[in-house]
C-alpha cells in the first residue's frame, strides 16, 4: 500500500460523477514523455533529461516546459515539432495503464458514478488509445483537444461541466498536474491528485489538494 498526504477535508461519499485525467492519471506514460522528449533534444544536441527532472519541470502549456528544456522554439516550426513529439511519444513500444487504473474505473461503475475523461490529448488519438485498452465503456464523456499542442484544458472543462449536469461539490476531478488543480478550482469542483505521473509529489503537495503517491490509495481515500 502506497502512503498518501492528505491536506484536504474528508473525501465526500456522495460523488456522483468522476472527471479523470489522461496522460499520467490513467495512462502510465511518464517515461514515454522523457523518451519521446529526449529523441527530440538528441537530434538537436541537447543535454538528456531523466524523469526526475522531467517530472521537476514539466507542466502546460507544453511549449514553456520545452522552453524550460532547451528548445530554442524561435527556430523551429511549431507545428512540426508537435507531430515530431507525438510520432516518437506513439511509437514506444511500453504505453499501458497504471495498475490499479481498470479496478479505480471499475469501482465507480458499479457504484454507478458517472466518469468522463478531460484531456489535453487530441480526439482522435484518446479515443484510439481508450479503445485499445477497452476501457472507453466506462466514459459517459470522452474530451479531447482539436490539436498536438498541449494547451489549457480550462475551456474544454468548462463546456464538459455543462454537459454532466451534476452538482460542482458531488464532481471530483482527478489528476496528476497542478494544471489538473488550475481547472478543478476554475471549475468549482473537487480535486485529488496523483503523483505517479508527469509532476513531482512535491510540487503537487504545494497546491493544497489532497495528493496520493498512487491510485492503490484511491480506494482507502474515498472511504476514509
Amino acid at each position: 500500500m502506497c502512503d498518501s498526504d492528505r491536506t484536504d477535508e474528508r473525501p465526500s461519499r456522495q460523488i456522483r460523477h468522476v472527471i479523470w485525467d489522461w496522460n499520467g492519471t490513467l495512462l502510465d506514460d511518464t517515461q514515454a514523455g522523457v523518451n519521446a522528449v529526449n529523441g527530440m533534444l538528441r537530434t538537436r544536441g541537447l543535454p538528456l533529461l531523466d524523469v526526475a527532472r522531467y517530472r521537476d519541470i514539466f507542466g502546460f502549456p507544453v511549449r514553456h516546459f520545452y522552453e524550460a528544456v532547451g528548445f530554442q522554439l524561435e527556430r523551429e516550426d511549431w507545428d512540426a515539432m508537435a507531430r515530431e513529439f507525438h510520432d516518437l511519444f506513439l511509437a514506444e513500444p511500453d504505453l499501458r495503464l497504471h495498475r490499479e487504473a481498470t479496478n479505480a474505473l471499475q469501482h465507480f461503475s458499479a457504484a454507478g458514478v458517472g466518469q468522463s475523461i478531460l484531456s489535453a490529448s487530441e480526439q482522435t488519438i484518446l479515443e484510439r488509445m481508450l479503445a485499445t485498452f477497452g476501457i472507453q465503456h466506462h466514459f459517459t464523456h470522452i474530451c479531447g483537444v482539436d490539436n498536438l499542442y498541449g494547451q489549457s484544458k480550462l475551456d474544454l472543462g468548462r463546456a464538459l461541466l455543462a454537459r454532466i449536469e451534476v452538482p460542482c461539490p458531488q464532481i471530483l476531478l482527478i489528476g496528476d498536474s497542478l494544471h489538473d488543480h488550475e481547472v478543478a478550482e476554475a471549475l468549482s469542483v473537487r480535486c485529488l491528485l496523483i503523483s505517479q505521473g508527469h509532476q513531482s509529489h512535491a510540487r503537487l503537495a504545494q497546491c493544497g489538494a489532497p495528493v496520493l503517491h498512487c491510485l492503490s490509495d484511491l480506494h482507502d481515500w474515498l472511504t476514509q
